[in-house]
């Protein structure tokens, strides 16, 4: 089966036990996790915006490398910048003073924004999250600047500027599903900076910053229930909680009853997730309930023009922090930031390209895989080991290639035959210390990318 027609089966609706869902957290709780989420492994995020016009952000490191007590004023997030913008110290403030003027309103970019966005084509993204093996995007339709990416219905309460035109997310919707693939829609429901100005300068304004009238909930609920209606979304990803006001239980059992196989994510902060969400984090062991890990490729989910090599993620550890992830019971939902006219940077497309190709080669191992007894182990030289199986196959993706060309795998009752993953023909291998040694073929190509085992037992 090629990715094309595996994809298709993992798309089709459903050999799902269909159920009914009443609007109480004990019968939500009965949603199950689909398998097409458990199968996909890979998915890819994308923050685009009126952000994306300025697009800086000072490149400070990685969330939870840097010192939460200077977070706010140093956020290598260039989606935040309306938020830096109003903390006159950050470095955000400083620089948009001196390049548009103190006075210049931040929904003024806009006006670039639509401009620009008009050569914008859906296809090419779709083209482009397909190449790289993922099974779902998730395009983020609202931020916390609160500007949509849809042409909403659902009235601002002081605003009408809010909206595009351009059904950006109806186009992007379509042209992802012609590949097969699923498509999720993220939301910020926790926070609105149109509702509330008061900027986020420490975690704990998180919470106080948050709007929490009647207004916001019922307009939180209106976007909700118009993007399900609309786009039939895949997965409501939803970010920073949600008003305690809003109904969002009801819209829960709607969109279940509706779309049995869709998920709700943990952001929501509901007595009821289908998945947790941490971010830039991987864990050390199987983790029993459905995660996805959500990173940009640099610092920033939001395209940063100062981003440059030595703040993206090289080839070599994507892929290798992806396998890592798929041996653990997570997903990677990788992100994308694009520019304000849809073109994605040299630097992001490279590293795309590269797992990419990966994929093509080794995606078998990863697509379709549950966690094995133990997710990772060591060769007797040093190289790190991570498995995942799939029904009575098991995969061992080794972080690098053994300078003897020979890889002792500890622990592995004798296997019937072992391949190489790309390479036609069972590998020699012999029983060594506890485990099996298994001769490579000669090396093909310089990638330092992890090899891939396929171990039938």
């Amino acid at each position: 089966m090629n990715r094309r027609q595996f994809f298709a089966t993992a798309t089709a609706l459903p050999a799902f036990a269909a159920a009914s869902y009443e609007p109480t957290w004990d019968s939500l709780k009965t949603h199950p996790v689909p398998d097409w989420f458990h199968d996909a492994k890979l998915g890819i995020f994308i923050h685009w915006g009126l952000y994306s016009v300025p697009a800086f952000a000072p490149p400070t490191g990685e969330l939870g490398k840097v010192d939460w007590n200077t977070w706010f004023y140093k956020n290598p997030y260039a989606e935040w910048y309306l938020n830096s913008l109003r903390l006159p110290s950050s470095e955000t403030a400083k620089r948009h003073a001196s390049m548009y003027g103190a006075d210049f309103d931040y929904y003024r970019f806009s006006e670039t924004f639509h401009k620009e966005s008009e050569k914008w084509d859906p296809n090419k993204w779709a083209d482009v999250i397909h190449s790289t093996g993922a099974g779902y995007a998730v395009l983020t339709t609202k931020h916390h600047d609160g500007f949509a990416l849809w042409p909403s219905k659902v009235k601002h309460p002081t605003r009408n500027d809010l909206t595009t035109k351009r059904d950006f997310t109806g186009e992007l919707t379509t042209a992802v599903r012609k590949k097969g693939l699923r498509m999720g829609l993220y939301y910020s429901g926790g926070l609105d900076w149109t509702f509330e100005t008061k900027p986020v300068a420490k975690m704990a304004d998180l919470g106080t910053t948050a709007p929490k009238s009647q207004e916001y909930a019922d307009y939180a609920d209106a976007h909700w229930r118009e993007l399900i209606e609309r786009y039939e979304p895949a997965v409501l990803w939803n970010d920073i909680s949600y008003p305690k006001l809003g109904k969002i239980a009801n819209i829960f059992a709607d969109y279940y009853n509706r779309f049995p196989e869709g998920l709700v994510n943990s952001r929501f902060n509901t007595p009821h997730i289908d998945f947790t969400t941490p971010e830039y984090t991987k864990y050390d062991k199987i983790v029993e309930k459905k995660w996805e890990t959500c990173r940009g490729l640099g610092f920033s989910f939001g395209y940063n023009q100062v981003e440059d090599g030595r703040h993206v993620i090289a080839s070599d550890k994507l892929i290798e922090m992806l396998i890592d992830i798929a041996s653990k019971n997570g997903n990677l939902l990788l992100n994308i930031g694009p520019k304000a006219d849809g073109s994605i940077s040299e630097i992001q497309m490279d590293r795309l390209t590269k797992l990419g190709t990966w994929m093509q080669v080794n995606g078998e191992g990863i697509r379709g895989t549950r966690p094995h007894s133990k997710p990772q182990a060591k060769t007797s030289t040093g190289e790190e080991i991570r498995y995942t199986r799939k029904g009575s196959t098991l995969y061992a993706f080794v972080f690098s290639r053994p300078a003897s060309g020979i890889v002792e795998i500890p622990d592995m009752r004798k296997p019937a035959k072992i391949e190489l993953l790309g390479h036609k023909g069972v590998l020699p291998w012999v029983e060594r210390n506890a485990g099996v040694a298994v001769t490579l073929p000669p090396a093909s190509g310089s990638a330092p990318f992890a090899i891939g085992l396929k171990v039938t037992m």
